[in-house]
């Protein structure tokens, strides 16, 4: 018996942990549109089993491709078989990552065509791994890992249906693991050792062997930069390099976790203490030409600055709100006098002709996006600003 088979979701009511991607989806098909779609996250948490439950319940035809051994050839026998048909086919592609450069610039045409509807799935990140022409023209969905309470539910049907007993403490040792197919597959090498009870001892055994991938497998590398980011944003150190250790143990590529770094660097940190994005950038620089083992230590250096140094967002939370602003609001028009080519130039005023800073309007009205966290360097950016303005020439409207 495969359970994981048996216990697939059928439909999109019967998908576990993923309420507000199941509540949008209804939307889209109950408007006959689905988007080109990219899912990332963890494995085990129903991204393929999502994207089948799409297909079934808009009546699509589903087409499954696996990103590793993807056949060009297949899918163009496919579009071409369905290319009079009034709903085209969903193309699913799993670790989609896989794909090279050449073959996602080949789905390129028929996402721009909508001669299908593609969706892809992926444990790492799209904007890591895929090119910029896939990424604008899907939209982006993550999956988050499954929680023990979606979990129970699971595991509550499954013992209904196929009537065992469930030992003390092994309930809890099964809802431990964040993934429905590993909590399946368990349960069904458990019932083979004993049909009518499953027991926390066979458990442990199965979690032994059959889980032995550890670090190398691709299924937890998503979890393993997500708690390496955490920790350098917790600020500690030890956890952040032993995260960056299960990276390095693992043949995590060493500007990938540069990358990373760079990111958080400015979003973590940023003006609090500018050397980080500094610092950052240089490793992601010098592990490009300096491979593994020595890379090793570059990153480990960086990541130790990195959770040691002091923390804001703020230049982060500013330009989202200047953002959200920009997408929510109709355009302000430019104060006539920073126009270049208007008559009213003339009432710019230089802000070197006073000093460094000149009281002056460059907005139409007034508005606030950045809050400085007053830490490290952001202090003595404030100060500049104070100092700037200690004297004020008349305001220029």
């Amino acid at each position: 018996m495969n359970l994981a088979l048996k216990f697939r979701p059928q439909n999109l009511n019967d998908i576990l942990g993923q309420d507000d991607l199941v509540e949008i989806f209804k939307k889209f098909i109950a408007m006959q549109k689905i988007p080109h779609s990219l899912f990332f996250g963890t494995s085990g948490c129903g991204k393929t089993s999502f994207a089948r439950a799409v297909a079934r319940d808009f009546g699509l035809s589903f087409y499954e491709f696996d990103g590793g051994n993807f056949k060009l050839e297949a899918l163009r026998k496919i579009l071409e078989s369905s290319k009079d048909n009034l709903y085209k086919p969903l193309i699913f592609i799993d670790e989609i990552h896989r794909l090279n450069k050449i073959q996602q610039e080949t789905l390129l045409g028929p996402m721009e065509n909508h001669h299908c509807i593609l969706i892809g799935a992926s444990t790492e990140n799209p904007y890591f791994v895929l090119t910029q022409g896939i990424r604008s023209r899907s939209m982006l969905f993550e999956f988050r890992p499954l929680q023990s309470e979606a979990l129970e539910k699971l595991l509550t049907r499954v013992q209904e249906e196929l009537n065992f007993e469930l030992e003390d403490g092994a309930r809890e040792f099964l809802l431990q693991s964040n993934d429905a197919r590993m909590m399946l597959n368990l349960m069904d090498f458990a019932l083979i050792l004993d049909p009518k009870k499953i027991s926390l001892c066979n458990l442990k055994k199965l979690k032994n062997t059959t889980n032995n991938e550890g670090s190398n497998s691709k299924d937890t590398h998503y979890l393993l930069v997500s708690a390496l980011i955490k920790s350098l944003r917790g600020s500690d150190v030890d956890a952040a390099l032993y995260y960056l250790a299960r990276l390095i143990e693992a043949g995590e590529g060493a500007d990938f976790i540069a990358r990373r770094l760079v990111i958080f660097a400015s979003e973590d940190i940023g003006n609090a203490d500018s050397q980080a994005l500094i610092l950052a950038t240089t490793t992601l620089q010098a592990v490009k030409n300096i491979g593994y083992p020595e890379a090793r230590i570059i990153l480990a250096q960086c990541v130790v600055y990195l959770a040691c140094a002091l923390k804001s967002n703020a230049s982060y939370s500013a330009i989202n709100k200047a953002l959200d602003f920009v997408r929510d609001f109709a355009p302000l028009e430019v104060p006539s006098h920073l126009h270049n080519n208007h008559p009213d130039k003339k009432f710019y005023l230089y802000p070197h002709d006073f000093g460094g800073w000149v009281e002056q309007k460059y907005l139409a009205r007034p508005l606030k996006f950045y809050h400085s966290k007053a830490q490290g360097d952001e202090m003595r950016l404030e100060k500049n600003l104070q100092i700037l303005k200690g004297s004020k020439p008349p305001k220029r409207d």
